[in-house]
């Protein structure tokens, strides 16, 4: 599925805003200018300029205009306020990073699978350890759970890049909506065996439940994380 016009709008002022083409405290050029230079509607602007604010790189001034207000330094691998993949996060943040498939497995939902995903039993699922690297460190455990009827041919070739670009590419799969919950967990043998924990006894666990434009929970997946690794940003904002 190609990017919306105002997805590019939106990385092209990041990369800008990143190098330091447009610096601290400086305004970014009018709408004017920008619905010029990227021949679009003001809308796709603002809405390229509200991603920009939710992730915390400008802030919109009344009567003066958007200002900037990222500093560089290091950034958070994750983020809680979009849904992306590993292989996004990664790019995003200039990361080398590497997939190990530990598991490729097709199941059957049981209880104990319907307990732990939320899937309803009898539901055929792609069960998959992948072991996640970040400048070939092994940081992160993913226990990935997808619907067969969703995640239609998903491979052990396929998952071993993004399935989320296999989805939205290949199968037209318009993904929508993921609930995360956050916890710390004691380490388990499996944790133990193939993360680098440098002496911790726990992980940091992230549950995602995602959703697609029908509603369907298509995914659930646990990641476990090295907590001396683990590091979630997101910028929040006051209701008026």
């Amino acid at each position: 599925m190609p990017k919306s016009k105002y997805d590019t709008i939106y990385q092209v002022l990041r990369e800008r805003i990143e190098n330091g083409t447009y610096a601290l405290q400086q305004l970014l050029p009018s709408e004017a200018h920008l619905t010029n230079e990227f021949a679009c509607s003001r809308n796709t602007v603002r809405r390229a300029i509200r991603m920009l604010s939710a992730e915390g790189f400008v802030q919109s001034v009344r009567g003066k205009g958007v200002v900037v207000i990222y500093e560089s330094g290091r950034q958070s691998v994750f983020s809680l306020n979009r849904i992306e993949s590993f292989t996004e996060a990664s790019t995003r943040n200039k990361r080398n990073y590497k997939t190990r498939i530990l598991l490729f497995s097709e199941l059957t939902t049981d209880s104990h699978i319907h307990r732990r995903t939320g899937f309803p039993i009898g539901c055929e699922i792609y069960y998959i350890q992948r072991l996640r690297y970040i400048e070939d460190v092994p940081l992160i455990m993913d226990h990935n759970y997808f619907r067969k009827d969703i995640a239609i041919g998903l491979t052990k070739e396929l998952a071993q890049g993004s399935i989320y670009a296999y989805l939205e590419q290949e199968l037209g799969v318009t993904i929508t909506t993921t609930k995360r919950i956050i916890r710390v967990e004691p380490i388990t043998e499996h944790d133990e065996t193939y993360l680098q924990l440098d002496g911790c006894n726990c992980v940091a666990t992230v549950n995602n439940s995602t959703y697609n434009s029908d509603g369907v929970m298509f995914e659930f997946t646990q990641s476990r994380h090295s907590p001396k690794y683990f590091e979630f940003h997101e910028i929040s904002h006051r209701s008026e």
